[in-house]
């Protein structure tokens, strides 16, 4: 851990974390910083609340148990990420920008009842031909053991030196192939979701929200398919794995979702796609 560390002493308050957020987003006051930050947040002897814990399975469709899901720590990381992003020196403000990728490397379960210690910081911001890219770490320990890290990759759309590169040729809509099975999601759900997970970014939860940010309509979380695409696998993933995420297209609400999921020599090529068109809203792999 290089830089400074911040220990905190209780878990960060959504409510500040959002007033914050909405001011950086504010063209007067602005982002600051053209680096990412020299900061490791530290918050410990985090523990997991059962019942939250039962919401998430719930609106997730994933099986409450003695383990945590793949995805859970997510939540649990999620106050001190926003802390960071809305700390003084983050390039770039939390709000508007966009979860592009992500990637979670369990070493081993988790139990629901071990007492946990998390560290977050930032690195490796860089240009890409939309704007620019930042790695937010989140790592997750027992004691001194590394029990789950999280790469999570976020995008501010901004002109850079790269924006004149051509992008990828878009592949031409097809009848998408029979599913594995169809999901639907809708604001109830996604205003859930938002609920157990601390994730109340207005392009989740509020129409006039979504629309200021440039969506037609309210959008679900990145992280809430990444987690009910897992219902597929469930019982089949492995105590080590690493689950590697990119989000396609936002999925609009209300929406019904083909969902895929494919065995490979190493583990499963996941997939969320639109039910007409077929492009992905999420494609994952499972290693």
């Amino acid at each position: 851990m290089s830089g400074k560390v911040v220990q905190l002493t209780e878990k960060p308050g959504t409510l500040d974390i959002y007033t914050r957020a909405v001011r950086s987003a504010l063209p007067v006051i602005g982002a600051s910083g053209n680096s990412a930050p020299d900061t490791t947040l530290v918050l410990n002897g985090v523990r997991v609340d059962p019942d939250n814990l039962a919401a998430y399975d719930r609106v997730t469709g994933l099986r409450f148990g003695d383990t945590l899901p793949l995805t859970y720590p997510f939540t649990l990381v999620f106050p001190v990420v926003m802390k960071l992003m809305v700390s003084e020196g983050f390039p770039f403000p939390a709000l508007g920008s966009v979860h592009a990728e992500n990637v979670i490397e369990q070493f081993r379960p988790i139990s629901v009842v071990e007492p946990l210690d998390v560290s977050v910081h930032a690195e490796n911001l860089r240009e890409h031909r939309k704007g620019l890219l930042i790695d937010v770490i989140s790592e997750i320990r027992v004691g001194r053991e590394l029990v789950w890290k999280q790469t999570s990759t976020f995008l501010r759309q901004q002109k850079t030196s790269l924006s004149g590169q051509p992008g990828p040729e878009p592949k031409a809509e097809e009848e998408p192939p029979r599913p594995l099975r169809t999901l639907r999601v809708d604001q109830k759900t996604i205003g859930k979701y938002a609920a157990v997970s601390g994730d109340r970014n207005p392009i989740h939860v509020s129409t006039l929200g979504a629309k200021a940010f440039g969506f037609p309509k309210t959008i679900a979380h990145g992280m809430w398919s990444a987690a009910a695409v897992l219902g597929s696998v469930e019982g089949r993933i492995p105590d080590a794995v690493t689950y590697s995420v990119r989000f396609g297209k936002p999925i609009l609400l209300p929406s019904t979702l083909n969902v895929y999921a494919d065995r490979t020599a190493d583990g499963w090529d996941l997939s969320i796609k639109h039910p007409k068109k077929g492009y992905p809203h999420l494609t994952a792999t499972l290693r």
